[in-house]
């Protein structure tokens, strides 16, 4: 299983990203998504999670209203864009798939399979 993530990048507050996971040597649609980040000294935490049953999706507070996940079985990627971007969501971002038929979850260990990460570093 690979899980590669594309798309980060320095941009100012305020401003918007999209992060772009590439998934192969799994059955994708089985799979919960999710994207989750880590700023230096801190633990990883959940950032948004989407379903494989029905796409529904779900977000940490520090970013509900701002970021939103989406996924295209067809070309088996996950998104996430990110909009109103602030310091605070300075992190290396994963992009993480979850055991295949699972259900939702923003607990890391639910995660069997990771990307190697990339930086989003937002400037004030």
């Amino acid at each position: 299983v690979q899980l590669v993530e594309s798309g980060g990048g320095l941009v100012q507050a305020g401003g918007s990203l999209r992060l772009s996971c590439a998934a192969s040597g799994l059955t994708f649609r089985m799979h919960p998504m999710g994207w989750f980040r880590q700023a230096p000294g801190k633990d990883r935490e959940f950032v948004a999670g989407i379903n494989w049953s029905d796409g529904s999706t779900y977000y940490a507070d520090s970013v509900k209203g701002r970021f939103t996940i989406s996924r295209d079985n067809d070309k088996n990627t996950v998104d996430l864009r990110a909009n109103s971007l602030k310091p605070e969501d300075t992190a290396v971002y994963y992009c993480a798939a979850g055991q295949y038929g699972a259900g939702q979850s923003v607990r890391s260990i639910q995660y069997d399979f990771w990307g190697q990460g990339t930086q989003v570093t937002v400037s004030s």
